[in-house]
């Protein structure tokens, strides 16, 4: 994992217990960096190489949607340089996720 990662995993553990994610999480054929499965969300940390994997990152993200998985990216940089901000908005699109789809959020 790289060091975005390793940050990430930490905040997502330890902010709210109401979402757990796993990661490293076998989906079909890929691995999702960061999983909810109660709320079927998948979070990418997408480096300086995802510019140069934009293709299969096309087609992995197909596959996912297809099965009803919603995917965020977010950026390494994003992650080191506004890392608050950036556990901020996956977990207002943690709710706004389980609102669509009916599951209890937050109290």
């Amino acid at each position: 994992m790289t060091k975005a990662e390793v940050s990430l995993w930490f905040g997502l553990r330890n902010r709210r217990a109401l979402y757990k994610f796993r990661r490293q999480h076998p989906f079909g054929p890929y691995i999702l960096d960061f999983y909810c499965s109660k709320i079927s969300l998948a979070v990418e940390v997408d480096g300086w190489s995802h510019d140069q994997t934009a293709t299969h990152d096309a087609r992995r993200t197909a596959y996912l949607e297809s099965k009803g998985v919603k995917i965020v990216r977010v950026t390494n940089l994003d992650v080191l340089n506004h890392f608050e901000a950036t556990l901020d908005g996956i977990f207002i699109l943690c709710e706004q996720r389980a609102s669509e789809l009916g599951v209890p959020g937050e109290e």
